[in-house]
């Protein structure tokens, strides 16, 4: 088979896959009435907040389609639609199969079947992580073939960059729309039903408690599938364009732009492997079940990306990188695993200095946030280093830093799928508790959310690691492009150095180390606004509605559902907006390399404000389950608020602000990589 045929013949393999997943799904039962009922309440409010955004982000689309068709040409304007709508097919899809998978994951708990339900839920996820990569595969190749993009003229892999811009685009749209919906929701359910009536956040009298489970489906589900799949592309994009250069062309032919290409299709088919080997078994804990998916996935792209390497790429050092790109994605999980999880000790530290009060949580869940961060920026600078060492430096090491990269995200379509098992598992104990399915159905549920809370930390540390990861690529492919344009030789790393000495990127340094901040704070506060009306409404009910808190009666949750996509679509759109508008301005106003300096400070502040925000999240959530679990007693009921307290507190930081700010990062760079041209030909201050 030629080589331009084994990435395209993987994607439809990974895409054929799909029905079958439904398939297996739908063939489970969906349970009692009552349960029906109440999933599909779930489902029928996360598809209509779905349309609702997607109608908000078309307009940003068209409009942005339409200049750039003026100032870079049909193909950009293309590729960037069909970056923005392959985005939102993955959506819907995955979500879709999400709100399929949790009345059935449900009704496999109220039988006692923990092996049964584990199945269901991770293939209900598989569906999402399956989806990206054939998606990203598929879109990418058809684009090649309409651009006539060959060995004969490798640099018009340029012209792909619109399909990353219209993907991260419509990612950030959906992962920060999604997590103020979700963060609005919960921080209602928590603190009017949990600390002010004494209810949890699952009782079918909380108003809050379907828009909730909707938000976990939304935000979880559908923006974190919008976040890898553009993390994907932008990273197969901009190491194609560092292959088409002349020193990587002249080495390894038309090989150096299809190797993205060509790890990503074995990406691909590990994570169908990894998705069919995770099934329940009696006997076999949850976590094991799951693990078992990512050793198996882990391995097959070991001893593919050697072939790869050894056969095909003729370079074995190119295998080595990999191998370090995998090696870190474990790492990055062990890390992660420590400061978030529930039998680790910052979130056992943080509950003990929480019988203190509410400060001293909020603060040690800062202190261990922050000392994550640490590890992680370490764990980062030594992949890279290493990557760039092993490849012999230079601006050889360079193309070794791109293949480390690689190997960390072909794991990205099983941890898409552990990630997407976790909000399924999620409502699947709501929906146990809401249909009054008894102790068992909780207990089992209860399990999977616990296992679903530990891969949606592994998902979030992991996304960041590749987002900082893929921005010093795109970095990277940005200086190649510049290079180019601009007819500098690239004769050494010194070809593309950012003079540091230069007040005007120095300033650069200084916006780019700013916007995150900016960027996160108009998150936060959108969450704010959001949650504020949220809670208002919940006390309403509780308060006006008669026999609500007596089970007498049913609450609005309609309400609750249109409060929070309302606030969702308002509050994204002003975040979205700044993160278009200030690259390009530095771009313009002072210059190419000025935008270069302002892109490594978006890239490493809002890499390490980002961990920051996860961990100390992920640490303040599992030391309120610490609490609720009943491993420890309940000594006071203020211990009790002031762990929901911190956990309120982190759930912006982790969920909104967090994930959205490393689709900030890739937005960023890809965009400045896209409009290259232009603040190359109208600079003003030269």
């Amino acid at each position: 088979m030629p080589l331009s045929l084994i990435a395209p013949s993987a994607g439809i393999i990974a895409l054929a896959f799909i029905p079958v997943l439904f398939w297996l799904i739908n063939r489970e039962h969906p349970g009692t009435e009552r349960m029906q009922e109440i999933a599909s309440r779930i489902q029928e409010g996360s598809n209509v907040f779905l349309r609702r955004e997607f109608k908000a982000i078309s307009y940003f689309i068209a409009g942005l389609a339409v200049l750039f068709l003026i100032f870079r040409g049909w193909q950009i304007a293309l590729g960037f639609v069909l970056g923005a709508l392959f985005s939102m097919v993955a959506m819907v899809v995955g979500m879709n199969a999400a709100t399929r998978a949790n009345v059935r994951t449900s009704n496999a708990a109220r039988l006692g079947r923990a092996d049964k339900a584990l199945t269901i839920a991770f293939r209900g996820g598989a569906v999402m992580g399956v989806l990206i990569i054939a998606l990203e595969l598929t879109a990418i190749s058809l684009l090649m073939f309409l651009f006539r993009i060959g060995p004969h003229n490798p640099q018009l892999v340029s012209l792909l960059v619109g399909f990353g811009v219209g993907a991260s685009l419509a990612a950030l749209f959906a992962q920060l729309g999604g997590g103020i919906y979700t963060k609005a929701a919960d921080i209602g359910a928590d603190l009017v039903g949990k600390v002010e009536a004494g209810i949890s956040e699952d009782d079918p009298r909380n108003p809050a408690v379907i828009a909730d489970q909707v938000g976990d489906n939304v935000g979880d589900c559908a923006g974190r599938g919008a976040d890898l799949f553009e993390s994907g592309s932008d990273n197969l994009i901009t190491i194609m364009i560092i292959g088409a250069s002349p020193i990587f062309f002249s080495k390894y032919g038309w090989a150096a732009v299809l190797f993205p290409l060509l790890s990503r299709a074995i990406g691909a088919l590990g994570t169908v492997l990894g998705a069919l080997l995770v099934r329940g078994k009696e006997g076999r804990g949850s976590t094991a079940s799951v693990s078992i998916g990512f050793l198996s996935t882990g391995a097959f792209c070991l001893v593919s990306f050697y072939c790869l390497a050894r056969w095909l790429m003729h370079d074995i050092t190119l295998f080595y990188s990999n191998a370090l790109g995998l090696v870190g994605a474990f790492i990055v999980f062990l890390i992660v695993n420590y400061y978030t999880s529930i039998d680790q000790k910052p979130s056992h530290h943080i509950v003990e200095l929480t019988r203190s009060g509410s400060a001293l949580n909020i603060l040690s869940g800062m202190f261990y946030g922050m000392e994550s961060c640490s590890w992680q920026a370490i764990l980062i600078a030594i992949l890279m280093l290493a990557a760039y060492y092993i490849g012999g430096g230079g601006l050889s090491g360079i193309y070794s830093i791109a293949a480390a990269v690689l190997g960390i995200t072909e794991m990205k379509g099983i941890i898409m799928a552990s990630d997407t098992f976790g909000p399924i598992a999620d409502n699947a104990a709501g929906i146990s508790e809401m249909a009054g399915l008894g102790k068992e159905a909780r207990r089992v549920g209860d399990e999977l959310d616990a296992v679903g809370n530990m891969t949606k930390a592994l998902t979030k540390g992991y996304a960041m690691t590749t987002a900082t990861l893929t921005g010093v690529v795109i970095l990277f492919s940005y200086l190649f492009e510049a290079a180019r344009l601009l007819d500098i030789p690239l004769t050494d790393i010194g070809s593309l150095t950012i003079n540091l000495a230069n007040p005007l990127n120095i300033a650069a340094l200084l916006l780019g180390s700013a916007m995150p901040f900016l960027f996160s704070s108009l998150a936060i506060q959108g969450v704010g606004r959001a949650a504020f009306q949220m809670v208002e409404e919940v006390r309403r009910q509780f308060r006006e509605i008669p026999g609500l808190l007596d089970g007498h009666a049913d609450p609005d949750c309609a309400r609750c559902i249109d409060i929070s996509t309302r606030n969702a679509l308002k509050e994204m759109v002003l975040p979205t907006v700044i993160s278009v508008i200030v690259p390009i301005f530095v771009g313009f106003i002072m210059g190419i390399w000025a935008l270069g300096a302002y892109l490594i400070a978006v890239t490493m502040v809002g890499a390490l404000l980002a961990t920051f925000m996860f961990n100390a999240g992920g640490a303040w959530d599992n030391a309120k389950k610490y609490v609720e679990s009943g491993r420890l007693d309940r000594t006071t009921p203020t211990d009790y608020a002031a762990v929901v307290v911190g956990d309120t507190v982190g759930d912006p930081l982790k969920d909104t602000a967090g994930p959205s700010l490393h689709i900030l990062i890739k937005l960023q760079n890809i965009l400045a990589l896209t409009l290259l041209p232009l603040f190359v030909a109208h600079t003003l201050l030269k």
